[in-house]
């Protein structure tokens, strides 16, 4: 179970680190793009159409990245946080509704990412977006719209891999310790 988290834990790492860079990424171009709207507005009274859209876009980038990198830090929203002293079973419990909360809200959604009304793909989230192109230039909006089943998957990967090192700890805190040498002196 240990070396399961462990690589769990590695994986969830790897992604939160390659969706920190594209959430960079999309925030320095979304600066980059307000301040081409602000400085072609002001100064030269003539702002391209685009800039704004692009910049809204980046912006949902880096909104939805951004929950999957909070979540993995544990930044996320806590209705109650439990003190490390509870019992394990309370805490356990506590770790259970928030994980099955996590699930209740997003794999629906998850789900008509990729299935319509009557399991239909050709209705789904994804495909719907895959022909709808942005206003002011042309570019689907499946290059949005991937955003938001990628910020789900990770955010289940995430969790997962927090509760496989938790089960991992606790089971090594029930294995009986091996004595060593300080405890006979």
């Amino acid at each position: 179970m240990r070396s399961l988290a462990l690589f769990l834990d590695r994986l969830s790492l790897g992604v939160d680190r390659v969706l920190r860079l594209i959430a960079l990424v999309c925030l320095v171009l979304m600066v980059c793009f307000i301040v081409l709207q602000v400085v072609a507005r002001y100064g030269f009274a003539a702002p391209p159409a685009w800039t704004e859209e692009a910049a809204r876009y980046a912006m949902v980038w880096v909104g939805l990245l951004g929950a999957s990198i909070s979540f993995r830090a544990g930044f996320d929203p806590k209705l109650v946080k439990l003190p490390a002293t509870f019992p394990r079973p309370i805490l356990a419990l506590g770790a259970l509704l928030r994980g099955a909360a996590v699930l209740v809200f997003l794999g629906p959604i998850l789900f008509y990412c990729f299935y319509g009304p009557g399991l239909n793909p050709a209705r789904s989230f994804l495909t719907r977006n895959l022909y709808t192109t942005a206003e002011t230039f042309d570019m689907a909006t499946i290059f949005v719209a991937i955003t938001v089943p990628i910020f789900i998957i990770a955010i289940f990967l995430h969790g997962i891999a927090r509760c496989a090192c938790a089960l991992a700890s606790m089971q090594s805190d029930d294995q009986p310790r091996e004595p060593n040498a300080q405890d006979h002196a």
